[in-house]
């Protein structure tokens, strides 16, 4: 026989009120600093930008453009379905809110379930307590309807929960990406400076470098820019080749997903040869990894990668982009080192890369002056936790062509 479903004998410890931000069914989270690029995404995958936030877009979404966004989103890093909202006096009022959400009906009691909280300003005493407590109210609301209750698996959940809290408000999410999106699916390995997929998209997007124009990263480490630089290229979908958190909710279409998957493979360009896309590093161990990143998603033949120290380096081509990370003292290279080894880095660029531009992220306000020459552009962006400036040097070919400059 088939339970009764439950009754609210409780009415709602506190009123809902009017949200102050303007209604929005999702949020899309992302690098601080490339705001304005996943707003681009957001409207190109047909959602319906509402405002940007700092580390997110907040934007209107069916089915379909949820999917697409997850699929084809190179900025984003989770996309976060609004599933409630309420606010709080006490800490017991986000048990009630919780257990108030029909969970049943978004997603089967078989799937397994992890709950994460932030908060900003929020009077809680511990996330801990309350991720358990909503933990809680998650299960219990099944157990009253289903009896039983889902089982929690922090590593890799079939649907991950999020909420968010303000100080006097709570928003609750589903996750419909599961694994952040910059995990595209095909990466193999990491080197100890890595940066993110989607900041490395973003810092190619920054650039204005256009596919077809020469690349180069000098110090491209597992390769995850080159990467990056050849999906823009061929116009792949980022998440081409992996699995979605949406494919196990209940309103899952799978013949929409493969409408929207069969769009994406029908954008493709050919790889029809190699391409215009460089990269090198001195440690022989890290380019192997590299090599085998690029092999994974399908660039074995179509990347040139190259065993050097970067001050080694001649350009590919009479003009062309670099974009790198190098080392600011965060994870590898000691002060006093790399204090001798910037000035050199601009003596490097000033003589073999007339003609072209360099773009170079650093979380080190001082590092980058001593290259000596004059930066055209200087764009905040955040590198994880780390605060970064993206810094853009124009090396002008001809009697104009780069000088060094003295830095005060």
């Amino acid at each position: 026989m088939k339970p009764e479903p439950r009754r609210n004998k409780t009415p709602h410890p506190v009123r809902p009120e009017r949200e102050a931000l303007p209604p929005a069914s999702h949020f899309a989270t992302c690098p601080r600093g490339l705001e304005a690029l996943l707003e681009q995404e957001l409207s190109a995958a047909g959602a319906k930008v509402v405002r940007q936030l700092p580390a997110g877009v907040l934007f209107m979404a069916d089915a379909a453009a949820e999917m697409r966004t997850n699929l084809t989103s190179r900025i984003a890093t989770r996309i976060l379905r609004k599933v409630g909202y309420t606010r709080y006096r006490k800490e017991e009022h986000i048990y009630r809110a919780a257990l108030d959400l029909p969970w049943p009906e978004w997603f089967d009691v078989k799937k397994t379930i992890a709950v994460k909280v932030g908060a900003q300003n929020a009077p809680l005493k511990s996330l801990n307590f309350i991720t358990l407590k909503i933990k809680d109210a998650i299960c219990d609301r099944f157990r009253e309807e289903t009896r039983e209750r889902p089982s929690v698996d922090t590593e890799s959940p079939d649907v991950p929960v999020y909420a968010f809290f303000t100080p006097d408000a709570v928003t609750f999410y589903l996750d419909t990406s599961g694994e952040p999106l910059f995990k595209r699916g095909f990466k193999r390995e990491a080197s100890a400076a890595s940066i993110k997929e989607n900041l490395a998209a973003g810092l190619l997007l920054l650039s204005g470098w256009e596919p077809g124009t020469p690349l180069l990263d000098p110090m491209c480490g597992a390769g995850t820019i080159l990467l990056e630089a050849a999906d823009m290229a061929l116009n792949r979908a980022p998440g081409r080749a992996r699995h979605f958190a949406f494919e196990h909710y209940r309103d899952f279409d799978a013949a929409l997903w493969q409408r929207i998957k069969a769009e994406a493979k029908a954008a493709e360009k050919p790889l029809t040869g190699g391409l215009p896309i460089f990269g090198a590093d001195q440690d022989r161990w890290v380019l192997d990894k590299a090599r085998n990143n690029l092999a994974a998603a399908g660039y074995a033949e179509a990347i040139e990668l190259k065993v050097s120290d970067a001050l080694d380096l001649e350009a590919p081509a009479p003009a062309g982009t670099i974009v790198t990370n190098p080392p600011y003292g965060e994870r590898i290279g000691e002060a006093e080192d790399l204090a001798v080894w910037y000035p050199l880095l601009g003596d490097w660029l000033k003589k073999n890369f007339s003609g072209w531009e360099a773009w170079i992220i650093s979380g080190d306000p001082l590092l980058p002056k001593l290259i000596g020459l004059k930066v055209s552009r200087r764009i905040p962006l955040f590198n994880g936790p780390i605060e970064t400036r993206f810094l853009q040097y124009r090396l002008v070919a001809g009697s104009m062509k780069a000088k060094l400059v003295p830095v005060a």
